[in-house]
């Protein structure tokens, strides 16, 4: 067995179950913020983010949390491509439990398939799978949170992820057929080309890597070791499913949402939806410290940024907030944060 890897690997041995992502997707996350220019304690304080939880890789952190950060991180440090850069630099190593799965595989495309295997482990409320698409592999990853409409971060850095594993068996000049990203086309899109080295789409279903099945052929891992991969899977296997319970929050405003566009969103309706009475999900929403209408309008206060930052025209938001009129809408949102929608969006240009 590989000893440096174990010594590695028996550092990050869990502390508790994961009920987000590990932290150590976020390693050398303090520092990078830093590069770009940002102010670590506006971000992590802007995103609700503990600094001591980055020290320790099988933490776990919210998902939410996660993502905002890095969402954080790109508009105050004024780098737009943050996710992009930050996932340039990431190597496998530096993923903790999840990078020694690939690492410790006997072939690369061994290492793609646990990879993708283990993900769920490492991060709930994701999507992640290896397509067979005859020629190719398809790598599949998008997050299904239903409270994280903001994403685009963490999806350019999980795409330099799984690029950079690839690269540690082929070589840094290597380079997918094609790469797709769910998110617009952002103004700096020409450096996306420039890092994966092939065509890249915008607003695409999925985040994903086009890999050509010749350039995996007959390519061992130069880590490979059986034993350690068993245990690692193990290890991750049991954090993970420690932490695997029901995020009745996340799935509460999932359904509100879906609600929303139907007009003003029903506790009787959401209730049924969510398997439950109203009394009961009344109940489960007190001891989050929540009623359903701070749920409703915290839902709405977060898709209204959202769509004002997808760029969608003022008028169009109201309905899609589940408002009559553009009047109701414009009222609720002065009412959140002390200006109007255009005032808003003119601050952020």
């Amino acid at each position: 067995m590989n000893q440096s890897l174990f010594s590695a690997v028996g550092a990050n041995l869990p502390l508790a179950g994961n009920m987000g992502v590990l932290s150590a997707a976020a390693s050398g996350l303090d520092a990078f913020i830093t590069a770009q220019g940002g102010d670590l304690d506006r971000v992590f304080g802007h995103a609700g983010i503990d600094p001591e939880q980055l020290r320790h890789p099988t933490l776990s952190l919210a998902l939410t949390n996660y993502c905002r950060v890095l969402e954080e991180a790109a508009r105050l440090s004024g780098c737009d491509n943050f996710g992009l850069r930050y996932g340039q630099q990431f190597q496998p190593r530096a993923l903790g439990l999840l990078g020694y799965v690939g690492l410790c595989s006997e072939t690369l495309e061994d290492a793609l398939r646990n990879f993708a295997a283990a993900f769920p482990f490492h991060q709930h409320s994701t999507l992640i799978r290896l397509v067979d698409c005859g020629e190719c592999y398809r790598f599949d990853y998008q997050v299904q949170h239903g409270a994280i409409l903001d994403r685009r971060q963490d999806a350019e850095l999980t795409m330099g992820m799984a690029l950079n594993l690839l690269r540690h068996v082929l070589g840094s000049d290597w380079a997918p057929r094609a790469v797709g990203f769910e998110h617009s086309r952002p103004e700096g899109w020409q450096e996306h080309g420039d890092v994966f080295g092939a065509p890249v789409h915008f607003q695409r279903a999925c985040n994903s890597l086009l890999v050509p099945k010749s350039d995996l052929k007959g390519q061992l891992m130069p880590e490979r070791d059986a034993n350690l991969l068993f245990l690692v899977q193990d290890v991750i296997r049991r954090l993970g499913e420690q932490g695997n319970r029901p995020d009745l929050l996340e799935d509460a405003s999932t359904q509100i949402r879906l609600a929303l566009a139907a007009g003003e969103p029903a506790l009787e309706l959401v209730a049924e939806r969510l398997e439950l009475t109203s009394v009961g999900l009344q109940r489960r929403l007190r001891e989050a410290g929540l009623s359903f209408s701070q749920l409703v309008e915290q839902t709405r206060r977060d898709l209204a940024l959202h769509y004002l930052r997808q760029r969608l025209p003022i008028s169009e938001l109201a309905p899609l907030l589940g408002y009559s009129e553009t009047s109701a809408f414009s009222r609720a949102f002065r009412r959140w944060f002390g200006v109007s929608p255009r005032q808003w969006r003119t601050h952020q240009s």
